[in-house]
């Protein structure tokens, strides 16, 4: 994962973007990660595996079991 300070976030806007497309980018804020940006593709590829996920422990089946 890239990083990129929040001054230069704020800057180069579009570069971040750029990068955030290609693959997550954390955000530092005084030397921390404070939060990750990352494209709408890999954000939904995310969630809905969270979702199925959840789904299936709400069945009694354990992550990774098939049927």
């Amino acid at each position: 994962m890239q990083s990129m300070s929040a001054r230069d976030a704020k800057n180069a806007f579009g570069r971040l973007i750029d990068m955030a497309r290609a693959e997550p980018v954390a955000i530092e804020k005084y030397g921390r990660s404070v939060v990750v940006v990352l494209a709408v593709e890999e954000f939904e590829r995310l969630t809905a595996k969270a979702k199925k996920q959840a789904a299936s422990g709400a069945s009694g089946k354990r992550p990774g079991q098939e049927d």
